[in-house]
């Protein structure tokens, strides 16, 4: 069994406060992003993390157990070794969709103008981003912060066309992005021109949505740190849903997305208030 090295620390988008009602179901899918996430955690520090008994949790743990989605030891609860991961790795996200996913990413790059302040959020189209705006040789006066490692080590080439500003934070190794603790107090001091944002999914009553809670709360707040936000995804993202809420549909001003994506879907979108830019 292997345990985690120091206790789970609370986030935002895991209420620490007793008070907080987090619905059964709510609570134990981000029970289960949690042991994904550490591999091991403990029935204690979940019971602080939510707010609820330690015999809450157990009854939580004993149920995910009997469905498969983690295994319950003395003390807490660990992966299913055999359970696929959650989400791919950054190298093998990177490899799926690149054509579609590149094209989208030229065509978010047009979109960005001499002496604007952008923040790229992590992410593998959002990597394609800073490919194309590096190859924009007209581009001058470009602030950018991000907290991908990967988009900022993409942007080198362009310095000192552009400044590049990483955010900071905990790293995150399957994205290799910052995330909290220390991941936010940059953005909250910032009003960028634009966001270009990367998700796990785009669905019409849910919005948009990430895989990782840390990652999605971090994206909200590039949300309230910018005047106008932009979700790049590919068509294979349309109508899926992940664990994280990031926002509402009709809080993006554009979905920059491949000319596949269904006709039904783009209406409803556009119905929303959400301008579609479909790419070819």
């Amino acid at each position: 069994m292997k345990e985690a090295a120091a206790p789970l620390a609370a986030s935002p988008a895991s209420p620490a406060s007793p008070t907080t009602d987090v619905a059964a179901s709510v609570r134990r899918d981000r029970i289960v992003a949690l042991v994904l996430e550490h591999e091991f955690v403990r029935v204690t520090d979940l019971a602080e993390i939510f707010g609820v008994s330690g015999v809450t949790i157990r009854g939580d743990l004993e149920l995910l157990d009997r469905q498969g989605v983690l295994r319950r030891v003395r003390g807490g609860a660990m992966q299913v070794k055999s359970a696929p991961p959650a989400e791919p790795s950054y190298e093998v996200a990177l490899g799926d969709s690149a054509i579609e996913k590149i094209q989208l990413a030229r065509h978010a790059a047009a979109l960005v103008s001499d002496g604007e302040s952008i923040i790229i959020d992590t992410g593998t189209t959002t990597t394609f981003l800073a490919r194309a705006l590096v190859a924009r040789s007209d581009l001058s006066d470009i602030v950018v912060f991000t907290n991908s490692l990967r988009v900022a080590v993409e942007l080198e080439p362009a310095i000192p066309r552009f400044s590049v500003l990483v955010t900071g934070g905990t790293l995150r190794p399957v994205t290799h992005s910052l995330v909290d603790p220390l991941g936010a107090p940059m953005l909250e001091r910032i009003h960028a021109d634009t966001v270009f944002l990367g998700c796990h999914g785009v669905h019409l009553e849910s919005g948009v949505t990430g895989v990782n809670l840390l990652e999605a709360e971090l994206k909200r707040r590039m949300i309230n740190a910018s005047q106008r936000q932009i979700v790049l995804a590919d068509t294979a993202k349309l109508g899926r849903i992940g664990l994280a809420p990031i926002c509402d549909l009709p809080e993006v001003n554009l979905l920059i997305t491949g000319a596949e994506a269904p006709p039904d879907f783009v209406t409803a979108a556009r119905e929303h208030g959400t301008a579609v830019d479909l790419v070819t």
